[in-house]
C-alpha cells in the first residue's frame, strides 16, 4: 500500500524542552490514523510540522512522494488541513467561505461552484449554505472548518482536534463525514484526546505521550495485551467501606477501586469465579443494585503504558 506521509527521526524543541523526540511514523493511502494523547503530548506540534507551517529541528518527513524540505508548495496542495481554532469568517455566507478557500488552491467557474456545494453536501451544511457562521453552534462551526479544508478535493486531510467543545450530535456528524471521506479514497491524520473518537474511526492508533510514541497499532492489537480481562462495575445500596468489603484475596482479581456508589473489580478471566465476588459483597451486607462488564479498552492501554487517564 502506499505510503502518504512517511516520517523519520522527528524531533522539534522549544526553549531547550522537548515537544517531540525521534518521532517515526507512517500513514498509507486510504487509512484514517488516530494520533492520540493528552494535552502538552506533542500531537499539535507533530500535525504543525506535517501542515508546513513549523520547521523541525532534524529529521525527514515525506508527503504525497515530496520532500517537506524542498517541496512546501507542493505539499501544500496536496492537503488539506482542519485547524483545532476556526478559520473562517463570520460575517460571509457558508458557500462564500468555503469557496473563498477553495479558490487559494486554484479552483474557478463551474469546478469550484461544484466543489463548494460537494464540500457543503459531505458535513451537512448545503441547507445553510446563503446562513452566515455568526449564527451557527458551535457544531456547525467545526463543520464548516472541516468543509473549507476539503472542498479543493486534498489526498490527505489533516485534523487537529476537529470536535472540540461541540455537542454529541455535531461530533457523530463529523465523525460520520470523515468515514466517508475515508471511503471515497482520502487519507486522514486525526490528532484528538478523545479515545472514544479514534475507537469509532481509526483504522490504526498511534499513541503519544510527553513527546515520544508509546505505542501503535489497530485497536485489536493494542488491546491483545488485555484480552483476558474484564472489568466488572457494581452499583451498591451505599457507599462501600474498604474495610468491611475485602475482594483483593479472591482468585484472579487484578484490582479493586471503590467509587461513591459502588465499586469496579478488574480480573483476569482465565482464573476468576463472579459467583465468589458477588457472594463477598453480599455477605459484607451490600446489596447490588445494578452490575455491568466491560472489556478492555483503549483506556486499559493508556492507563498500563502511562500511569495515567488521558485527561490528566
Amino acid at each position: 500500500m502506499e505510503e502518504i506521509i512517511v516520517v523519520e527521526k522527528l524531533n522539534k524543541s522549544y526553549q531547550h524542552k522537548s515537544a517531540v523526540h525521534d518521532l517515526s511514523f507512517t500513514v498509507c493511502q486510504g487509512e484514517i490514523v488516530g494520533l492520540l494523547g493528552p494535552n502538552g503530548a506533542g500531537k499539535s506540534t507533530t500535525i504543525n510540522i506535517l501542515s508546513t507551517i513549523l520547521k523541525p529541528d532534524s529529521g525527514n518527513v515525506s508527503i504525497g512522494g515530496y520532500d517537506l524540505a524542498k517541496d512546501k508548495s507542493k505539499i501544500k496542495k496536496f492537503i488539506g488541513i482542519v485547524p483545532q481554532d476556526l478559520a473562517i469568517y463570520e460575517e460571509i455566507s457558508a458557500e462564500k467561505n468555503v469557496a473563498f478557500f477553495a479558490s487559494l488552491y486554484g479552483l474557478h467557474g463551474s469546478e469550484l461552484k461544484t466543489q463548494t456545494c460537494k464540500a457543503l453536501q459531505q458535513v451537512g451544511l448545503y441547507d445553510h449554505r446563503a446562513e452566515k457562521p455568526k449564527t451557527f453552534s458551535g457544531g456547525m462551526k467545526r463543520r464548516l472548518n472541516i468543509a473549507c479544508a476539503i472542498a479543493h478535493a486534498p489526498k490527505l486531510i489533516i485534523m487537529d482536534e476537529p470536535t472540540v467543545g461541540i455537542d454529541p450530535q455535531s461530533r457523530n456528524h463529523i465523525l460520520e463525514a470523515i468515514l466517508t471521506l475515508r471511503d471515497q479514497g482520502s487519507t486522514i491524520l486525526y490528532s484528538t484526546h478523545y479515545m472514544e473518537e479514534v475507537e469509532a474511526i481509526a483504522d490504526r492508533i498511534l499513541i503519544l505521550d510527553e513527546g515520544k510514541f508509546i505505542a501503535s497499532g489497530t485497536k485489536k492489537e493494542l488491546c491483545q495485551r488485555f484480552e483476558n480481562q474484564v472489568t466488572y462495575s457494581f452499583t451498591l445500596d451505599r457507599k462501600p467501606d474498604g474495610t468491611t468489603l475485602t475482594l483483593s484475596g479472591l482468585p484472579g482479581i487484578l484490582s479493586v477501586s471503590f467509587e461513591e456508589q459502588g465499586l469496579a473489580v478488574t480480573v483476569d478471566i482465565t482464573n476468576e469465579n463472579l459467583s465468589h465476588i458477588i457472594l463477598t459483597i453480599l455477605s459484607a451486607g451490600y446489596q447490588i443494585k445494578a452490575m455491568s462488564s466491560k472489556e478492555a479498552s483503549l483506556e486499559t492501554v493508556f492507563l498500563d503504558l502511562t500511569g495515567k487517564s488521558l485527561r490528566d
